[in-house]
């Protein structure tokens, strides 16, 4: 298991691309200097001892030892103990709408990012707590089996998008089923599910697959995501919208919050229904409902007895410019036959 202790650090590695350009515009800019010195047979024999090969060898050394300082510094630890601990806590599944109408912009960015800034949030005040994510339209997935891998959980959630599921439509019935498989009813944990959705199911019957879940002791919470009036849903192509999703006769389609879907939803399922803003999520209502069910201690696997590895990054960095400091800008016979630096004289 890898982590890093200030995983911060590394936004440094950005300053590489930089770093390389500038090497690029200053090496054009001398080359540029020395053809209008003069006469080129006349500036070949000035400058006959110099090489042209060494500066960039020694940036290369350099750039490579930033990038082993900026490693170093983050600290890389590797987990080298798998334990075994006892937690206490419950499991509980996100059924995350992905759907086309997910994009309409009635929610700021869109109800879809909006979501998913939701489950952000609620993955940072878990603690104990298992959580798995289904993506659903007109079909349903598993995103990401229950676990409490948290950091796991929003490395999945920042890859969701609507193109990930390829039928389109809003069947909510099956991400209940699929979430119901998800779960180990064999560990006593208590069990809950948030759908997030803006209700606009026309594919099976969601109630009564909300039915099902609360008879085997499952809660079903909904957030229902948009407004009343609704908003029109745009097409895009790569990142650039080029229009809107429109009906047979030609007409822009409106998706609007289907409110009654959701309510109807949440009773069945014995759970909360709560319609979110752009001030206010809902999330934190709905896991005050969480909070109530029931928590009990489970076995859960983790890395413990993290060793720090940034001694050797740091040290590889420090032989770099060591390297690097002892190059010379003269001509070297031995550097000169390596193809990789020939650089012809301006």
């Amino acid at each position: 298991m890898l982590r890093f202790a200030h995983t911060e650090y590394l936004w440094a590695l950005a300053a590489i691309p930089v770093f390389i350009l500038l090497f690029i515009w200053v090496s054009r800019w001398k080359s540029k200097v020395l053809k209008a010195f003069g006469d080129r047979n006349v500036v070949n024999n000035i400058v006959a001892d110099v090489s042209f090969s060494a500066p960039r060898l020694k940036f290369i050394l350099f750039i490579i030892a930033f990038g082993f300082l900026v490693v170093g510094i983050a600290d890389p630890q590797i987990g080298s103990k798998m334990v075994e601990e006892k937690r206490k806590g419950a499991d509980l599944m996100i059924l995350l709408d992905v759907s086309n109408s997910m994009l309409s912009q009635d929610m700021q960015p869109n109800r879809l990012e909006n979501a998913k800034q939701a489950i952000a949030q609620l993955i940072d005040n878990l603690h104990s707590d298992r959580i798995g994510i289904v993506v659903f339209a007109g079909e349903a997935y598993v995103q990401l089996p229950i676990t409490t891998d948290y950091s796991a959980a929003k490395l999945f959630l920042n890859t969701i998008n609507t193109s990930m599921v390829p039928t389109q439509g809003t069947a909510i019935g099956s991400a209940i089923d699929l979430g119901m498989k998800s779960f180990d009813f064999n560990d006593g944990t208590g069990k809950s599910m948030i759908i997030i959705t803006d209700g606009e199911n026309h594919e099976d019957d969601a109630v009564a697959a909300a039915k099902n879940a609360l008879d085997k002791d499952v809660t079903v919470n909904v957030i229902g995501m948009g407004s009343e009036e609704g908003a029109a849903i745009p097409i895009y192509q790569g990142n650039k919208q080029v229009g809107f999703h429109v009906d047979s006769a030609g007409h822009t389609v409106i998706s609007k919050l289907d409110e009654s879907m959701g309510k109807e939803i949440a009773e069945a399922g014995n759970g909360t229904y709560v319609r979110a803003t752009n001030a206010n999520s809902g999330i934190n209502i709905v896991m005050a409902q969480i909070e109530k069910v029931q928590r009990k201690t489970y076995d859960a696997k983790s890395f413990k007895d993290f060793e720090d590895r940034f001694q050797y990054f740091l040290a590889a960095a420090l032989l770099c410019l060591l390297i690097e400091f002892f190059i010379t800008n003269r001509k070297s016979l031995r550097l000169s036959k390596v193809k990789l630096f020939e650089v012809k004289n301006p």
